[in-house]
């Protein structure tokens, strides 16, 4: 899954944000949220399957994190685009 992919929807980016704090389990991202239970499993599942978050199973519980690895990557990618645009010659 494509990085930009999982960052296209606004509900996704709100997840970011919110893990931004700290860990979440699902059903706290969940209820910061008023979608159907299917719905948010999805966006969570992107979101994983992109790299930016990485999950650890707590008993019946999955705890997410945000990886900041990729978070990093990411801009730094957008910035040198940025850059190339800017020092492209018109």
């Amino acid at each position: 899954m494509d990085v930009f992919v999982a960052l296209a929807h606004p509900a996704r980016r709100k997840v970011i944000a919110m893990l931004r704090n700290g860990p979440l389990c699902s059903g706290e991202i969940a209820a910061g949220f008023d979608v159907a239970w299917p719905t948010m499993t999805g966006h969570l599942k992107i979101l994983k399957d992109a790299g930016l978050v990485t999950t650890e199973r707590s008993g019946t519980s999955v705890i997410y994190r945000l990886n900041a690895t990729i978070l990093e990557e990411t801009a730094a990618a957008l910035l040198d685009i940025g850059s190339t645009i800017m020092r492209k010659p018109k």
